[in-house]
């Protein structure tokens, strides 16, 4: 097995690091502190043509792999995990379902200038409601007269003020569960369509975080994305590609943890030396550093899978679930190290690990990540017994825990 990376995506890498270092993280603690989202940083981001990284050159796109865009995500989570979070947003569930679901139309009209950097993506799919079951989608959706007429609010929407449009999925039938659910395009400013940004968030607080409220929200029919109905089916495939840059991100502050813990052991002098001769703090490093390349290994893997073309719901449900954990444990340990300093704000290492909680929770918390791996295991399967019992209260109670788990 060849570990090493193309030239191309070394070069991403070093180009990136570079302007992550140089042009995002020296304002990153600010940005934290005001909760002022990087508008300029994306500017710039969109000119490296990075917005539109992993998507082909005919819909804007620079025709780079996902474990380039993985790099990238990686790269910006070291100097600055709130603008990670909205880069990686916009790439895999802002871009992913016009890429993956839209006509030839609708691409030109929103991907392109998506993938340009015109405008991010966002994609609303939580609700007050509809969280971890995301079949249970409250949003309603009613074909009238050639227009979809969109009742309902979405919560946690990542971009949504910087979004030219968002991907909402809504109940587009009367009955029906899974199956009832459908995506619509609805363009920012249509009236009705209102956007709230009033989250004061533990982290990620210069990450663009939104409520969205559709009252009688009017869109055209050929703002349906994909197939009516097929809507859950779409957003459990966007999610999968989702969870590789979440885990990619998570990544990025591990390795800041690291690297602020290896600086921080060296300088701190106690008992005549440096701390980091001790044993107890050199192997908590030891530890990170082992934790932190088998989630860099577990991402790459789930990457690599998806740019070949094979399944990698499993690995990148994987990827997401370790590198998520291993990144507030890193935090937490590099507390730890640093002591009292690393409990006050004169040091990055608490804001790591505000905004390393997050990985845990969105795009799938660990505890849907466990659904999900387990029942690619087969720990869901029916015994032949069990299917025949149709009155068994059990088997509708799995079934529906299938059905909810994203």
């Amino acid at each position: 097995m060849n570990f090493d990376l193309s030239p191309e995506q070394r070069a991403i890498q070093q180009m990136v690091r570079q302007f992550a270092q140089e042009e995002v993280a020296p304002g990153a603690a600010e940005r934290d502190k005001t909760g002022v989202f990087p508008e300029a940083i994306f500017r710039d981001m969109a000119e490296l043509s990075l917005l539109g990284l992993p998507y082909p050159e005919e819909v804007g796109g620079a025709g780079a792999d996902t474990l380039s865009f993985a790099l990238v995500v990686e790269e910006l989570a070291r100097a600055c995990a709130s603008t990670a979070l909205s880069y990686a947003a916009h790439i895999s569930l802002g871009c992913a379902p016009l890429y993956l679901f839209g006509t030839k139309e609708q691409q030109e009209k929103w991907l392109v200038p998506l993938c340009q950097g015109k405008f991010l993506g966002s994609f609303g799919l939580t609700e007050p409601n509809a969280g971890s079951d995301a079949g249970g989608t409250q949003t309603v959706a009613t074909l009238q007269e050639g227009q979809w007429v969109i009742n309902g609010c979405k919560c946690y929407i990542t971009n949504a003020s910087y979004a030219g449009a968002v991907v909402a999925t809504c109940r587009t039938e009367p009955k029906g569960g899974s199956n009832a659910i459908s995506a619509i395009i609805v363009p920012t400013g249509t009236e009705g369509y209102t956007i709230r940004n009033g989250y004061d968030k533990l982290g990620m607080r210069a990450s663009n975080t939104c409520e969205l409220f559709f009252d009688d929200v009017k869109v055209p029919e050929e703002n349906l994305l994909g197939e009516r109905g097929k809507g859950f089916t779409q957003f459990l495939q966007v999610l999968d590609g989702g969870r590789i840059s979440i885990a990619a991100l998570a990544l990025g502050i591990a390795q800041a943890c690291l690297d602020a813990s290896v600086k921080y052991a060296n300088e701190r002098v106690q008992f005549g030396q440096s701390i980091s001769k001790f044993q107890a703090i050199s192997f908590k490093l030891a530890d990170m550093a082992t934790h932190i390349e088998l989630a860099r290994n577990q991402v790459h893997k789930a990457a690599w899978l998806k740019d070949e073309g094979r399944p990698f719901a499993k690995e990148a449900a994987m990827a997401k679930l370790f590198a998520s954990e291993i990144a507030t444990k890193a935090a937490l340990e590099a507390i730890q190290i640093h002591g009292g300093y690393g409990y006050i704000k004169e040091f990055p290492v608490e804001r790591y690990l505000r905004d390393a909680k997050l990985c845990e929770i969105g795009e799938g918390t660990s505890e849907i990540q466990r659904i999900v791996i387990s029942r690619q295991l087969g720990c869901n399967a029916l015994s032949t017994e069990h299917k025949k019992a149709k009155k068994s209260s059990c088997l509708k109670c799995v079934d529906k825990a299938e059905k909810s788990a994203v």
